[in-house]
């Protein structure tokens, strides 16, 4: 009785289990087919895939160095700073004046000089007098004799005492070599400028470039000339336009090539600054479609084209691109087809499509 009773159970389970597993797969199947086929039409954007020119961006960032900059420094630092005429971040101008030592003992040296200079001039004379010749006539001395009267008579290295007190005075003015921005002015008035190191610099804000680098990898796309366009952190006013100046034929250990594009700063770039650099070169005869044509379907790039009012799928390779745009290579891709550009993101294959503007 128990046994038989058992197996009754046992059969309306079975049954009822098997009636749940049949209405499971039936709306996994409905689901599936949902998928594939919506109820609606889906409706999408198209365009005509053709050849064009394909506007390659490559995007690295930089920093800004001034291309024209002189470190100005004084020769002599036995004297302190008597006047300081600028300060930092200043436009100067070709010949205008920065700093100048005291110049009391400067100038006090040179007349020295110039007085010894005069003094062993006239004993040169003398010793010429005394070899037969004139002074006055100095194109008739041979330049032996010349040569001799002045190691004599000491001419020759009051000269140069004379010159080197005449170029310590010249340089004990600091002037402006061309038009530009002051920086890294630090000495103080009545201070002594220090040994060896530059009193202050002179940037040209006009000629500027721009240092960065790409990968090893990327090198093929860039070439000398190239179109660049230079965007500081700093600035909100837009981009600069310049061209690459150069490449360094040299790759670093990190598989980094170095390049340098010259740029009109406008007077907005600084030296040292930082900005995003965008190389841009036009590649002729491409197949260009945008990133939101491309889907990706188990890992894959997929391109839908439309054919019959239908979505057909195609597994596509995807080559240089930009910030919108991609060049495309794959099955289907070929002048003169249609490519869905918007609206397939749940697409499937042979999906019925509208198409809309």
């Amino acid at each position: 009785m128990n046994a038989r009773y058992g197996y009754v159970m046992l059969l309306l389970a079975a049954g009822i289990w098997s009636g749940c597993s049949e209405e499971n797969k039936d709306a996994s199947e409905k689901e599936g087919v949902a998928t594939v086929l919506p109820a609606q039409v889906a409706e999408v954007s198209v365009m005509t895939l053709k050849k064009q020119a394909f506007e390659h961006e490559l995007v690295s960032n930089g920093k800004v160095e001034a291309k024209r900059y002189a470190a100005l420094q004084f020769r002599t630092t036995t004297e302190p700073v008597a006047r300081i005429y600028v300060k930092n971040g200043d436009r100067v101008k070709k010949g205008q004046k920065i700093a100048e030592l005291d110049l009391f003992a400067l100038q006090n040296k040179l007349t020295q000089a110039e007085y010894t200079l005069e003094q062993a001039r006239l004993e040169m004379q003398d010793v010429l007098i005394g070899q037969g010749y004139a002074p006055d006539r100095m194109e008739a001395v041979p330049e032996e004799v010349k040569k001799l009267a002045a190691t004599k008579s000491g001419y020759g290295q009051s000269k140069a005492a004379y010159e080197l007190a005449k170029r310590e005075l010249e340089q004990a003015t600091l002037t402006v070599p061309f038009d530009g921005i002051v920086a890294d002015l630090d000495g103080k008035e009545y201070n002594m400028p220090e040994s060896g190191k530059p009193f202050c610099r002179i940037l040209s804000t006009t000629d500027m470039e721009v240092a960065f680098t790409v990968l090893e990898s990327e090198l093929p796309l860039v070439k000398a000339g190239d179109r660049v366009e230079v965007m500081p952190y700093t600035v909100a006013s837009g981009s600069l336009q310049g061209r690459i100046a150069e490449i360094n034929p040299s790759v670093d250990e990190n598989g980094m090539v170095k390049v340098k594009a010259q740029v009109d700063g406008k007077g907005k770039l600084f030296d040292g600054m930082n900005a995003r650099v965008s190389v841009k070169r036009s590649v002729p005869g491409q197949l260009v479609i945008p990133k939101t044509a491309v889907v990706l379907r188990s890992g894959k790039q997929v391109v839908f084209t439309l054919k019959d009012g239908k979505a057909m799928w195609n597994y596509v390779q995807t080559g240089l691109e930009n910030l919108s745009e991609y060049t495309v290579t794959g099955e289907g891709m070929e002048e003169g087809v249609t490519v869905i550009t918007a609206g397939n993101v749940n697409l499937a294959h042979e999906t019925p499509v509208k198409v809309v503007e």
